[in-house]
């Protein structure tokens, strides 16, 4: 394997900047939507909305998740540039390969909440189909 440079872990930070961005929304938007179901449910229980609040509610589970795994792999990233700047280069392989590990983990998290999201805007869809 070629020696780890400064560079290769500092090419990930405008990648997991985006993603977090893309996180953050994600999770901005769930809170907006919580809070607009809550009212709902205040003023009608309906079973309905009490499904809906459990599937958003795995959703922001998911993204919390996904948020700390994200943040987590770009701190390892810092984490493996400090070391290859002191000259631990065995050890920052192994940081940076945990980094992108945390990544890929971060990102499959992401798959399943698509998958979730999907799954519930399929309801409403057929909803309006059927009448």
């Amino acid at each position: 394997m070629e020696q780890l440079t400064l560079t290769t872990p500092a090419l990930l930070f405008s990648a997991i900047s985006l993603i977090m961005l893309a996180y953050t929304n994600r999770f901005l938007a769930y809170a907006a939507t919580i809070r607009s179901l809550h009212d709902k449910y205040i003023q009608n229980k309906d079973s309905i909305l009490i499904a809906q609040i459990d599937n958003i509610k795995k959703r922001l589970y998911l993204t919390r998740s996904m948020q700390i795994l994200g943040i987590s792999s770009l701190l390892l990233c810092v984490l493996t540039m400090f070391l290859i700047y002191i000259e631990q280069q065995y050890i920052a392989i192994w940081v940076f390969g945990l980094a992108l590990i945390l990544l890929i983990l971060s990102l499959s998290l992401l798959i399943v909440e698509i998958q979730i999201s999907v799954k519930a805007l399929e309801h409403h869809i057929s909803d309006i189909e059927n009448g």
